[in-house]
């Protein structure tokens, strides 16, 4: 395989392999057993569609754009802000992974949800499109999109492993404290995302004065 196909799985597989909302939804979805695959399905989806469009030089086009970076950097925040607030309120109700229970969400809203934790989070856009649009730009002919074909790969053993591998933890889950472990860690972990997100929105204001 051409070596530009194993760079993109590489660099593609860092950037997703990252702790973030989505890949903590994804696993949640997975341990709940709860349209885990549909989950994993639109999160490889868009992956692959924001590749495609880095791949082909928009990334170059959003770079001149910073308003707009900005402006997903803020609703970004503020999503990841609530998110953060839901999982600490079920973190400090308790309760226990249950098949059957009203927890579990529906068809829509696991699809919503999916599309919210995708497209409003900024760092999505800036590492598919902008990131490794950018990189593939260093590849000649096929070789660009050889790369881009590696980093969707990788997307693709990325959310699909997480979500079935999630399936493995169901008995662990079905005890309330381990629940109660896993909603705060997502409660910090997209509340430490939304935090960083904050501050990089600020910093260029803050240096000014």
């Amino acid at each position: 395989m051409h070596s530009a196909f194993w760079e993109g799985f590489g660099v593609g597989g860092g950037l997703i392999v990252a702790i973030g909302a989505q890949n903590a939804f994804v696993l949640t979805q997975g341990v709940r057993r709860n349209f885990h695959y549909l989950v994993a399905g639109i999160c490889f989806v868009f992956d692959v569609l924001f590749i495609s469009l880095g791949v082909v030089g928009v990334g170059a086009a959003a770079l001149a754009r910073p308003g707009l970076v900005s402006w997903l950097g803020w609703l970004g925040s503020l999503f990841l802000f609530w998110c953060g607030w839901r999982a600490l309120m079920s973190a400090l109700r308790g309760g226990q992974l249950d098949m059957a229970e009203a927890g579990r969400l529906t068809m829509k809203g696991a699809v919503v949800t999916t599309l919210a934790v995708t497209l409003l989070n900024p760092h999505v856009y800036l590492d598919t499109i902008l990131f490794l649009g950018g990189i593939s730009t260093q590849f000649a002919g096929t070789g660009r999109y050889l790369f881009g074909l590696g980093a969707a790969t990788a997307s693709f053993c990325w959310f699909f492993s997480l979500s079935f591998g999630g399936q493995f933890l169901a008995p662990l889950f079905k005890k309330p404290l381990t629940w109660r472990f896993l909603d705060g860690f997502v409660c910090l972990t997209m509340w430490g995302i939304a935090v960083t997100m904050v501050l990089r929105q600020l910093m260029p204001s803050l240096s000014a004065h």
